[in-house]
């Protein structure tokens, strides 16, 4: 955990390898011509989905991943050569039918030489709902190696054995223990419920109206969700680059662990909230959610979850359709 509380980070808004993190304004086409070759241990991003989001403009979908692609390209040359890439998407929708962006993505990864390490599920709670099909309520991480000899730092995200106690059986260790002490690998496939990384799925609160972070981008990033993969896949003093940088959610992960991060957005307004967002870390003011904090679940006791009494001719049948608050 960093201990830069109540000092003055130093931000640039140009490269400066005495930075501790650096703010690029522009296209992210042009912004990483500017950062040197190799010095980037993790590129870890949620790029647009081409949905129509305020600071996008819709096109095509052979458009839209022929410009990705443009992009991904311009990544290894920036890529040190033991680096990783983790690209979070979700779905495409043109007229009511579902593109699943992570298998575009893939192919578009692989043309250009990185290979796919682990691909994750991040499972939230709140968004859109949906009236012809079921409601989308996960989204992707692929997390693909630069090459073959990349960081992983497995102790840094251990979780407790589930059977501590448990013997080898055979041969010259019998009777020893057979797990190992620091704990176990956790599975490719997270969840933070019940404070352990090795359940279900990365079920992690995205950044809706009372979430601690939120701001005014429309798609933030939760920094508990960036941290994970900074942990696992960059060492202290590391380079962490979000090329759609937003609101500095990805920086501020990086910063908080002791790493130093690179944010890039075409927009000057979500770059100035994203400095005040580091300083705020910085003086110890910045409101988080904690890593490994377990998502709130309702009770059925509170005001929110009780059957409004304007339904009450229909309680019986609501009662019968399987809610979980009854």
């Amino acid at each position: 955990m960093s201990s830069l509380f109540n000092t003055t980070i130093k931000i640039s808004d140009k490269f400066d390898k005495s930075a501790q993190a650096v703010l690029l304004h522009g296209d992210i086409l042009d912004t990483i011509k500017s950062i040197p070759e190799k010095v980037i241990s993790l590129i870890i991003t949620s790029p647009p989905y081409n949905i129509g989001k305020v600071y996008e403009t819709k096109i095509s979908l052979d458009d839209y991943l022929s410009w990705q692609h443009s992009i991904i390209k311009g990544f290894k040359r920036i890529l040190k050569d033991d680096a990783s890439v983790c690209w979070q998407v979700g779905n495409y929708i043109d007229d009511g039918e579902v593109f699943p962006l992570d298998t575009y993505f893939y192919k578009i990864f692989k043309e250009e030489g990185f290979k796919l390490r682990n691909r994750i599920i991040w499972k939230f709670g709140h968004g859109l709902h949906c009236s012809k099909r079921f409601s989308g309520r996960y989204e992707t991480i692929l997390w693909f190696s630069k090459g073959d000899g990349y960081k992983f730092n497995l102790d840094n995200v251990r979780v407790p054995q589930k059977y501590p106690g448990k013997r080898q059986y055979r041969g010259d260790s019998k009777g020893m223990p057979s797990c190992n002490p620091k704990g176990k690998n956790p599975s490719d496939i997270w969840t933070v419920i019940q404070q352990d990384w090795d359940e279900q799925v990365w079920d992690i609160p995205n950044v809706k109206s009372n979430h601690p972070e939120k701001t005014i981008h429309p798609c933030q990033f939760p920094i508990e969700l960036v941290e994970r993969c900074v942990l696992a896949l960059t060492d202290k003093d590391d380079w962490v680059l979000d090329p759609y940088g937003g609101v500095g959610s990805a920086v501020v992960a990086a910063i908080k662990n002791d790493r130093k991060g690179i944010g890039c957005d075409k927009e000057k307004e979500f770059l100035r909230i994203a400095k005040k967002r580091i300083q705020d870390f910085a003086d110890g003011n910045l409101k988080t959610r904690p890593i490994g904090k377990p998502v709130f679940i309702p009770t059925g006791k509170e005001k929110v979850s009780q059957i409004p009494t304007e339904w009450q001719n229909g309680k019986a049948e609501y009662e019968n359709s399987g809610s979980l608050f009854v």
